[in-house]
């Protein structure tokens, strides 16, 4: 019986640890023929950012464009969530440990949106080991960006900035999600992967190399199907 209980556990554990939520074949991948939207994911090998092109994100309505316009200049944005404290703060790492401990074990933490301007093209600025691109239909860049734009909260009607940086024009506008080991910024990532169509494996995005690997593998199956 104990032998049973444990295969029985091993097997579930197996199951959920690969479990694939589906893509949107109406979204992904785009059609040769589509107007198409580079977006690219950003690795700094723990955590995972987006740059969209800012023209693409103003060009839209509502809450999340409005926020957009407000930001410094810079043709393009940097995208990221995490907790209203760890995320923001930029201290030596070592003195950050127990925040850090907190953001993960402690249930319910607020968190927030980073809305970053950039001017310099993500293709120059990162090592290709450190990036991915992702060509977007616009369905699939709406799909993405409404996904983003739900996860402000907008209790007060409109986005409301947390957190600024001195000297630093990011924005760190507040959340409705929380932060914890359950739900940390890969896996929001993963989540706007997923709202843009592609296949992901929600319980392995925990690492950032798996959010990349996302996109790995949803290029990979685009070709074969191709092919």
């Amino acid at each position: 019986m104990k032998r049973f209980l444990a295969v029985a556990v091993l097997a579930a554990f197996a199951a959920v640890w690969t479990w694939t939520a589906p893509g949107d074949p109406a979204l992904w991948p785009a059609r040769a023929d589509e107007a198409l939207v580079e977006v690219h994911l950003l690795d700094n090998g723990f955590h995972t950012d987006l740059a969209v092109p800012r023209r693409a994100l103003e060009a839209r309505r509502g809450p999340l464009a409005d926020a957009v316009r407000g930001l410094a200049p810079g043709d393009w944005i940097l995208i990221g969530w995490g907790d209203a404290k760890f995320y923001v703060d930029q201290s030596p790492m070592e003195s950050r440990l127990p925040d850090g401990l907190r953001a993960f074990f402690k249930p319910g933490n607020a968190s927030v949106i980073m809305l970053d301007p950039a001017q310099r093209d993500p293709r120059a600025a990162y090592a290709p080991g450190t990036r991915r691109t992702l060509r977007l239909s616009a369905a699939g860049f709406d799909a993405m960006a409404d996904h983003i734009q739900g996860s402000l909260d907008l209790s007060d009607g409109h986005p409301r900035i947390a957190a600024a940086r001195a000297g630093d024009d990011a924005r760190f506008f507040a959340s409705r999600e929380h932060f914890s080991i359950g739900h940390l910024c890969n896996h929001w990532s993963a989540g706007i992967l997923n709202a843009a169509g592609l296949p992901v494996r929600p319980i392995r995005s925990i690492t950032s190399a798996e959010v990349m690997a996302t996109i790995d593998r949803a290029e990979l199956d685009t070709r074969a199907a191709r092919d």
